[in-house]
């Protein structure tokens, strides 16, 4: 691992401290077991959940542009996330107003500090591959996840728009199939897994993003994977209202930190993994 001492602040967000506790938990204990430091920010707020559409609407970007600064002066210059939403919207937010010198003013003004800093908004699947790799990684395994055959689903956000977020192929990534793999999954090719889950016509339209998340899980059993793995809170809630709404046989869905930190040695039961996954999981075995 490079920059072994690196100290990475970490944004968790809203709905890692309520509802998707687990999420935050296995990402922390994962990242204990590789020796990736996390100090989480002081006093954070919420970052607003999307970045404005309408860009002259330089109030929008107030809340993530507090954060940035605030990273700032905790002295981090990289600011890690795991929430697939707090990671689009920090990163979208930090690359627009470092190419607008209008909105950078505004926001200085807004804020009341002299001059908005460059932080760069990272995610957990970066760290693993620019700071750990993928060597490092495959000798930390203490629990080889042989076996289990996991359909990973990036979703919308994670990669797109791609300009911005520069995170991997937006059509074809192959980021988190490397990672499990290294962590001993068998990988299925998964067609739906940049779809879209319907995000927040979950709210209005509950019709739409019932047939998104039909696709998407109709695409991994035909995949014959054992369970899906995603990044994203509401894609997570997503597919698994659906399969409760239409009473189908489970597909369990797992974040990908949850498998992660399984792999590197930590009790399923930790991690707040829901069943039927905790069960199937459990069925793996102790660490080697």
């Amino acid at each position: 691992m490079s920059e072994e001492k690196k100290t990475f602040g970490y944004y968790p967000g809203c709905e890692l401290r309520n509802r998707v506790k687990g999420l935050d938990l296995s990402a922390r204990r994962a990242c204990r077991a590789l020796g990736i430091r996390l100090k989480e920010l002081k006093d954070w707020t919420c970052c607003g959940g999307l970045v404005p559409q309408v860009k002259d609407n330089y109030m929008g970007f107030l809340a993530p542009a507090r954060i940035l600064v605030e990273a700032h002066a905790q002295g981090f210059d990289e600011l890690m996330t795991l929430c697939t939403f707090c990671f689009n919207t920090l990163r979208r937010a930090a690359f627009f107003l470092q190419g607008h010198a209008e909105a950078r003013k505004r926001l200085e003004l807004f804020l009341g500090v002299e001059g908005l800093p460059r932080v760069k908004v990272i995610h957990l699947l970066e760290v693993l591959r620019d700071h750990v790799g993928l060597d490092r990684l495959r000798e930390s395994v203490q629990r080889p996840l042989k076996g289990l055959r996991v359909a990973p689903y990036y979703g919308c956000l994670l990669l797109r728009p791609a300009q911005e977020i520069k995170l991997d192929n937006p059509e074809a990534p192959t980021l988190i199939e490397v990672i499990l793999e290294a962590l001993g999954c068998e990988v299925t090719d998964f067609s739906s897994k940049t779809d879209c889950c319907g995000s927040y016509h979950i709210v209005t339209n509950g019709q739409v993003a019932g047939q998104c998340s039909d696709l998407i899980l109709r695409s991994a059993v035909k995949s014959k994977a054992d369970m899906l793995v995603a990044m994203c809170p509401l894609c997570q809630f997503n597919l698994d209202w659906r399969q409760k709404q239409t009473r189908t046989a489970p597909l369990p869905v797992v974040y990908f930190p949850q498998l992660l930190a399984l792999a590197l040695g930590e009790p399923v039961d930790t991690l707040g993994v829901a069943e039927p996954a905790a069960t199937a999981l459990s069925a793996l075995g102790s660490p080697t």
